[in-house]
């Protein structure tokens, strides 16, 4: 599977929740496209994600 343009290696299809969650990801500030398409938060734990796929993930950073 395709991280941010890196490589990452998935044994088996798993939650994409569970996957970020065991990433370090932050789920209220992150924003995820998979394979092209922006998945909604909602849905992060009904989507499974499986070696051929492509993931970008995108954190929010506050400022001023």
């Amino acid at each position: 599977m395709k991280v941010n343009g890196k490589t990452v290696s998935l044994e088996e299809p798993v939650k994409l929740k569970d996957f970020l969650l065991s990433s370090g990801y932050d789920l209220p500030r992150i924003a995820v496209e998979l394979n092209g398409t922006i998945v909604p938060r909602a849905s992060y734990d009904e989507v499974m994600l499986s070696p051929e796929d492509t993931l970008e993930i995108v954190s929010f950073v506050g400022g001023g």
